[in-house]
């Protein structure tokens, strides 16, 4: 089996890159001549996504002109949190039906995606459908890969397993691109929250699964990180 739907998360307000991010919404930003939310839609179009949900909110509109005004040869379906921005996990909550009850992709934009990520990806979608009680596959990476050297880190793993252990000395940090199925939003009361409440309850319950990353981790993280990206005359 394939996954052929993905969801790129473009509601955030980017503040740690002020003053670029006053006027223009952080997915928009230019890395190597292609805008962020450009690399990743191409991205999974290389990955053999058909179909892709973003969600937008803040400055919402010149995302949703960006979209209409450029070709992509996968399908794009826009969700505007008009009144409220929502969070990772009710953005992603308010997409579901989107997505029928099919495994499905989420990324961020903000990470540099290349084509030596679809090898990883690819072999977290076979172990995805080879082992059927995954419901939450996570790609991280070493905190020392980080182009970014401020994270501190998110995760440890233990046989495969994500977890929190050990909070002064967290040795991973998210790449930003995960699979899940849509039943771990179930009996979920909510509609605005992280999608870290997610991984907490199936971190609790030996559930959240996570692969290592070998690629060096770029992250369009902070204005000081953007700019440096640039000096650095950055190709994809």
């Amino acid at each position: 089996m394939n996954i052929t739907k993905a969801m790129v998360l473009c509601a955030g307000y980017g503040k740690r890159l002020h003053p670029l991010t006053l006027s223009r919404p952080k997915p928009l930003l230019e890395i190597g001549n292609k805008t962020l939310l450009s690399n990743t839609l191409n991205f999974l179009e290389q990955f053999g996504i058909k179909k892709v949900v973003i969600n937008v909110h803040y400055l919402g509109d010149q995302i949703i002109n960006y979209i209409n005004k450029n070709k992509f040869n996968t399908t794009i379906t826009t969700i505007y949190e008009k009144d409220k921005i929502l969070d990772t996990g009710g953005g992603i909550l308010n997409a579901l039906s989107h997505f029928s009850n099919d495994p499905f992709i989420v990324i961020n934009p903000d990470t540099i995606w290349n084509s030596n990520y679809l090898e990883e990806l690819k072999v977290m979608e076979k172990e995805f459908f080879y082992n059927k009680e995954k419901k939450c596959f996570l790609l991280i990476v070493e905190k020392n890969k980080s182009f970014d050297t401020s994270f501190k880190g998110d995760f440890n793993l233990e046989n495969n397993l994500i977890n929190r252990k050990n909070k002064k000395d967290l040795r991973y940090i998210y790449t930003g691109v995960q699979i899940l199925k849509p039943d771990v939003f179930n009996r979920l009361d909510l509609k605005i929250f992280s999608i870290n409440k997610i991984w907490d309850q199936l971190i609790q319950n030996n559930l959240l699964s996570g692969k290592v990353s070998n690629i060096n981790f770029l992250h369009v993280s902070t204005i000081n990180t953007y700019n440096n990206l640039l000096k650095k005359n950055f190709k994809y």
